[in-house]
């Protein structure tokens, strides 16, 4: 299970290193890379919840196996890929895959280990993915440049293909079969629904800069906002005329819970959004090498981590919310410092231990947030709907990120295709800090404590003693 979700956090991150290579290899463009990197966390976040409804109906084991072998088949078709037209539509079709595996890994925890053992599997799955996501850039620059066999960026996607083989294998061998339950039905409209209003919101935001922001690109977005008030509107209907709804209408009806949504997609946004202008900024702007823009982000990642640790481990039980408001205040502050290490920077004596600093002071404030947010969330609803919201909170965190990968993409480029590299990171961070600001706001909003730990994933006495599928979907 930790092996399927490291690969998933790897394929999110490793290949924002490889802009410069694969504009060489295949002509990509500004679009694009966007495209590439934000395209698989669109479908993901797309389909995860449909992912968790046919673990549901057709059994866990054999959805978490049929997903694995589609990931790692299409991270091969992503590492053969002849041109960019086809990487983007092979990302696309992993990110599908991804949507598949990923709801399997929590529910097969939880139809495994029950009790004690369970908060101890959750307490070593924590500090692992949290490793995989930081590891991702520095895995990527170091296989890009060292263009092991010749293959260049292929070898980011390439990675997969042996640690997937082995998974499935053991995965195969030693994951206990449970039959699912086909009185589950799988919400096909709202699905559709769902897939295509994201999809309306996404390509407008990755091609509007490129086209110069025509008429169609207002419409898809005005479209967009349409089919995610239809999807709401359908979810209701689903639910009053008996059958089983993607998302039980309570949650969407819980003040708490939707504000919420909305602070994850801002935070996550802006967050994944700067990571990956950050990266842009060492490799185009400064001439950072693969494996040098991969160490850059290490002091973010090192904040991150140093923000979560602290926050998991007392001040959010010990400040409640506070500790929400206390993160992007870090953040906003790490970018007022990054902003002016940026203005006296010499281009020629350049290197990333100008911008450590700030870098660092603004992934402890991310990292103070992350550790804290789904808890405060869920606090906002009821034990029985914890699995439903689970799943809805990570989906719109997915969607946020691809959202986040277009609009600070398109920030950039505007001033990177003028040469005036500094002026576009400096656009992103302004970007960001209204972005946080927004966020800040909407903190005041939640819950003032946060669910326990062992809640947040369904682990509660009455989804320990209830088999009903719903308490097992994240």
């Amino acid at each position: 299970m930790i092996t399927a979700e490291i690969m998933d956090l790897l394929d999110a991150s490793i290949v924002n290193v490889a802009g410069p290579d694969l504009e060489k290899s295949l002509g990509a463009g500004p679009v694009g890379l966007q495209w590439v990197i934000g395209g698989y966390a669109l479908t993901l976040g797309a389909g995860l919840i449909v992912g968790g409804r046919l673990g549901d109906r057709y059994g866990r084991r054999r959805m978490f196996l049929i997903g694995l072998a589609a990931f790692t088949a299409s991270s091969l078709l992503c590492a053969i890929a002849p041109n960019i037209e086809s990487l983007i539509a092979f990302r696309l079709l992993q990110g599908t895959a991804g949507a598949m595996l990923l709801p399997q890994v929590l529910g097969l925890l939880r139809e495994n280990f029950s009790g004690p053992e369970l908060t101890k599997v959750f307490a070593i799955f924590g500090p692992v993915l949290g490793l995989g996501g930081i590891i991702g850039p520095v895995l990527g620059g170091f296989l890009i440049e060292g263009d092991f066999f010749g293959l260049g960026w292929r070898s980011v996607f390439l990675i997969n293909l042996p640690i997937g083989i082995a998974a499935l294998i053991v995965a195969a061998k030693f994951v206990p079969d449970k039959a699912g339950s086909r009185t589950v039905r799988v919400d096909i409209t709202g699905a559709t629904l769902i897939a295509a209003s994201c999809a309306l919101l996404v390509l407008p935001l990755n091609q509007g800069q490129e086209d110069g922001w025509p008429l169609w690109t207002w419409l898809s977005m005005a479209a967009s906002a349409i089919g995610f008030a239809l999807f709401a509107l359908q979810q209701r209907r689903t639910a009053a005329a008996g059958r089983e709804p993607l998302v039980a209408p309570a949650l969407l009806r819980k003040p708490a819970f939707t504000i919420g949504l909305g602070g994850i997609a801002l935070f996550f946004g802006g967050l994944i959004g700067t990571q990956l202008v950050l990266t842009l900024y060492l490799q185009i702007g400064r001439q950072f090498t693969a494996g040098e823009a991969g160490l850059g982000n290490l002091p973010l990642a090192v904040g991150t981590a140093i923000g979560g640790a602290v926050s998991g481990a007392f001040l959010a039980n010990r400040i409640g919310r506070g500790v929400l408001q206390i993160g992007p205040l870090a953040q906003l502050a790490g970018a007022a410092v990054l902003w002016f290490e940026l203005d006296g920077l010499d281009s020629a004596t350049f290197s990333i231990w100008d911008i450590v600093p700030g870098m660092t002071l603004a992934g402890i404030g991310a990292g103070m947030v992350i550790a804290a947010l789904f808890s405060f969330i869920l606090a906002a609803v009821d034990d029985h709907e914890i699995g439903s919201a689970s799943g809805v909170l990570t989906a719109v965190q997915a969607v946020g990120g691809s959202v986040g990968v277009a609009v600070f993409g398109s920030v950039f480029f505007d001033q990177a295709k003028t040469g005036d590299f500094t002026t576009g990171f400096h656009h992103a961070l302004i970007v960001q800090a209204g972005l946080l600001m927004a966020f800040l706001a909407i903190t005041f909003l939640l819950p003032k404590k946060s669910r326990p730990d062992d809640e947040q994933h369904g682990i509660t006495p009455e989804a320990s003693l209830d088999s009903d599928a719903e308490h097992l979907t994240v």
